[in-house]
């Protein structure tokens, strides 16, 4: 009887855990995978969302009107505004989309943008100019009310009804002030991209890094 007993207790040692044991976790299977690297590639809004975009989209419509009621068919002063308009506008968008995989291309062209616009400001200039027309300024009693309406928002709602009614002498002040305030925020712009470029780097420098971390975070598993 004593022999049978040894013999049961025996058999319940050599016995595998039973499910109310804990298992003892493999340390190999237990290794945390290692956290997925950070992106490389900067987050950027759409390019339509920009205030200088729809301001600069405004300037292009604007001077289309402008070049095909009060410029002669055949000058070529209509063709150069019209592509100075739409490359100070091309050039936002396309450096804007450009931003996710190279910072140079992005400052090239929101440079090459803002020289567009400077280019269509002395156009616009040059017209009031040899016409004799002022080019209005702090001291006119018109230009701080359309220096306000060129900063609101209400412009988008109503500038293409408004420029209908409007005659070359106030278009072509309303197009500067709004291309003063374009150039403005390209200025701003271009200081921030640069900014973020001496600070942050360039793609290469961002992938490199990116690497890197995740190198190192696997090396300290």
């Amino acid at each position: 009887m004593n022999n049978q007993n040894n013999q049961n207790n025996q058999n319940f040692q050599n016995t595998p855990n039973t499910p109310n044991t804990p298992n003892i976790p493999n340390n190999q299977n237990s290794q945390k995978s290692p956290n997925p690297p950070t992106t490389f590639l900067p987050q950027h809004g759409h390019y339509r969302n920009l205030r200088v975009y729809q301001v600069t989209e405004i300037i292009y419509d604007i001077t289309y009107h402008f070049t095909q009621h009060y410029l002669e068919k055949g000058d070529r002063t209509v063709d150069q505004m019209i592509q100075a308009a739409r490359s100070g506008k091309q050039n936002i968008s396309e450096g804007n989309q450009a931003a996710a995989t190279s910072s140079e291309t992005e400052i090239k062209l929101t440079n090459v943008a803002k020289a567009s616009l400077e280019e269509l400001l002395n156009d616009y200039e040059d017209y009031l100019r040899v016409r004799n027309l002022p080019q209005w300024d702090a001291r006119h009693p018109r230009y701080e009310k359309m220096r306000q309406y060129a900063r609101s928002r209400q412009i988008q709602q109503d500038y293409a009804a408004n420029i209908q009614r409007m005659n070359d002498e106030e278009l072509a002040n309303l197009c500067i002030t709004l291309i003063h305030q374009a150039t403005y925020m390209l200025h701003k712009l271009l200081a921030t991209m640069q900014t973020r470029f001496v600070t942050e780097g360039g793609i290469k420098e961002r992938m490199y890094q990116t690497r890197l971390n995740y190198r190192n975070s696997k090396n300290n598993q």
